[in-house]
């Protein structure tokens, strides 16, 4: 009889809640912020996060989950009696984190041969960040949780990942320039003319897809974009950072939009805070077929 682990890391911006609830193994990543190191979800939370944040003057860096760490959780699995475990990692464009889950699942079992036949390991590429796969991940874990086999929850991870889209907006420049993701001239003149940049995550890329002046527009042009994106009726989920309040605009300006709430909402953690500052507003969804 099989058994099924689901798997992410902590780039998914996944609940502590969810986490429980649905038995997923959360891998977190190592954080330095100035000349310290934290474990991300084992260390301080978001709120903490964001309060070093704003005490330091340099940008979090984040490392990858190493071959080693990977080929230990695989170890760990296999031992608990799991068949299958299935894993959904942060864009592989951005961290070499996916690439490391492949290296590691060769030599487990050339380390482990007695279960080559007995585990199967299948990693994917989350192809973005937060709720692009964090919410296909929770998706995963209730089919497991209902008794859909590997195959079913597979098949559902290679159709829905890569249709998925997110749009947010950023409320400060001052990472995006530190951390290369806009030019530093650029996010100056940006920050003088008041610009606030509208990224697009879709397929491994981060692009900028508009820009509004003000804050006060920011969040409602991110939701007529959604809209206009969205396949009609399917669910979405609101993206926030540090600003309870980003999280309740979101959701008042897309369910008038939509015609229809969320379905979660998800805080993000160091990986997208590193790039696009503490706090952002934003939406994960399916998009429409071009």
């Amino acid at each position: 009889m099989s058994k099924i682990k689901i798997i992410t890391d902590a780039a998914s911006d996944i609940s502590s809640e969810d986490e429980l609830k649905y038995g997923i193994r959360v891998i977190p990543f190592q954080v330095t912020l100035g000349d310290e190191s934290y474990t991300t979800r084992v260390d301080m939370d978001n709120a903490q996060f964001y309060a070093r944040m704003a005490q330091c003057d340099e940008i979090p860096k984040t490392a990858q989950v190493n071959p080693f760490q990977f080929q230990e959780i695989y170890l760990q699995e296999a031992q608990a009696g799991y068949t299958d475990l299935i894993l959904v990692l942060i864009n592989s464009e951005g961290s070499a984190t996916y690439g490391n889950s492949l290296l590691a699942a060769e030599q487990f079992f050339e380390e482990h041969p007695e279960y080559r036949d007995r585990v199967h390991i299948h990693s994917f590429d989350g192809l973005g960040y937060s709720a692009l796969y964090g919410a296909p991940v929770i998706e995963a874990a209730r089919m497991a949780e209902s008794g859909a086999d590997a195959t079913a929850i597979t098949a559902y991870l290679q159709d829905c990942l890569p249709q998925r889209q997110v749009y947010f907006g950023m409320y400060t420049l001052k990472y995006a320039a530190k951390s290369g993701r806009i030019p530093s001239a650029a996010a100056f003149l940006g920050d003088k003319l008041g610009l606030k940049p509208i990224m697009k995550i879709f397929d491994r890329a981060i692009t900028t897809a508009a820009k509004c002046r003000g804050d006060a527009k920011l969040a409602q042009k991110v939701a007529e974009m959604t809209a206009e994106s969205i396949l009609p009726g399917t669910p979405y989920e609101v993206i926030y950072g540090s600003d309870e309040s980003s999280r309740e605009e979101m959701t008042k300006l897309l369910t008038e939009k939509l015609g229809y709430p969320p379905a979660a909402a998800y805080q993000i953690g160091a990986v997208i805070a590193a790039n696009a500052g503490p706090k952002v507003a934003g939406a994960a969804f399916t998009r429409k077929p071009e």
